[in-house]
């Protein structure tokens, strides 16, 4: 069976650096929110070319905790799309906000601009496009958007580190971008991690306050905040991935480029976008037969998301029905992410085109 995803390539790969980082924790005796955490900060901040990096406990916090330095909360509303991790919507709920939910791009399935702009409304304080599966979101507009509005712009940048846009990498466009470091991730801990970057001086120290229920200075809190902190062992494993972040987005550039030959409907990359391919997520009608066929060859898959936020039960007081978002709807019951991951191989890659074209004569699709 090829898996899905297998992190154990990448791990044993780095495993010198990996266990040197560790072990220097280890011999410090300082293990949370101490000088791996403040390096790694600063290492990740350069790389996205922002002055300022506030690590956080996860990524959902990380969102979170951005909108609550931005003054988002109850009364308030965010547009953002259902077509995201259930923690992207999630976290505009805790702050008390509303998340006001709107279609996808039906090539990138990523945040429609002209649907965005139709929901802006008297209660509008933020929107947060999320740049899907690793291809930016088209922020051109929302930035303008954003702006024209006044509105605080949050990249979702939790599915693509490293990203180009317009030859900027994400993060570098809004007023603050989240990021999640979850093991999965292109940049990816031994655990969970997120972290918020941002031009903005003030933003980064009301986020280092939010971060640690709001303290100032020892035991002295200026504000209700939370805990959400990132510890050592992470900030130092994140830390030694970050140099190696361009090369292994490379090498999903180079197993995308071999799923590109399958005879079915592949990812789109705009000319102005650079897809580092969180997740290689290719579209069909016959997607659960395909699915079912290239288990039985052998190739695991998966589908990210098979229900969207808005129809799920969780959700429902939202007020959508069937119907209310005919892209991402649309979109849901065609999608499936192939194998993909660092430490994979280019037969392995051959082997997955192969199965899904046969795959598909099988099924006469």
């Amino acid at each position: 069976m090829i898996p899905f995803n297998n992190l154990k390539p990448l791990a044993a790969m780095l495993a010198a650096e990996l266990h040197e980082a560790m072990q220097r924790v280890a011999a410090s005796g300082w293990y949370v929110l101490g000088p791996e955490v403040e390096a790694f900060e600063a290492e990740l901040a350069a790389y996205l070319g922002r002055p300022h990096a506030v690590a956080v406990a996860n990524g959902t916090d990380a969102i979170e905790l951005a909108l609550r330095a931005g003054d988002v909360g109850a009364g308030d509303e965010v547009i953002t799309v259902s077509h995201t991790a259930m923690a992207t919507v999630r976290a505009v709920e805790r702050t008390g906000a509303r998340p006001v939910l709107v279609d996808v791009d039906p090539e990138t399935l990523t945040m429609s601009a002209a649907a965005a702009a139709a929901a802006v409304g008297a209660r509008t304080k933020a929107i947060v496009p999320v740049h899907l599966y690793g291809h930016p979101a088209e922020l051109a507009p929302l930035c303008e958007l954003a702006e024209r509005h006044r509105l605080l712009l949050l990249e979702d940048c939790a599915q693509a580190h490293g990203a180009l846009y317009q030859g900027r990498k994400v993060g570098g466009f809004g007023q603050m971008a989240a990021f999640s470091f979850y093991p999965t991730k292109n940049l990816g801990a031994f655990g969970d991690g997120g972290a918020v970057v941002t031009g903005d001086a003030a933003l980064a120290a009301r986020l280092r306050r939010l971060r640690n229920y709001g303290e100032t200075t020892k035991f002295v809190f200026a504000e209700r905040g939370i805990n959400s902190r990132l510890d050592e062992i992470q900030a130092a494993v994140l830390r030694v991935k970050l140099v190696h972040l361009d090369a292994h987005n490379d090498r999903r550039r180079e197993i995308a480029r071999i799923y590109s030959g399958a005879p079915v409907r592949t990812p789109t990359e705009r000319a102005d976008a650079r897809h580092v391919y969180h997740l290689y997520v290719v579209r069909g009608p016959l997607r659960d037969r395909l699915r079912e066929e290239l288990r039985r060859r052998g190739v695991d898959s998966a589908i990210h998301y098979p229900v969207p936020v808005h129809l799920q039960a969780s959700h429902a007081d939202l007020g959508f029905r069937e119907g209310s978002l005919p892209v991402t709807e649309g979109a849901v019951r065609e999608i499936l992410s192939l194998p993909l991951y660092v430490g994979m191989s280019d037969g392995d890659a051959r082997t997955v085109v192969a199965a899904v074209g046969d795959s598909l004569e099988a099924l006469g699709g």
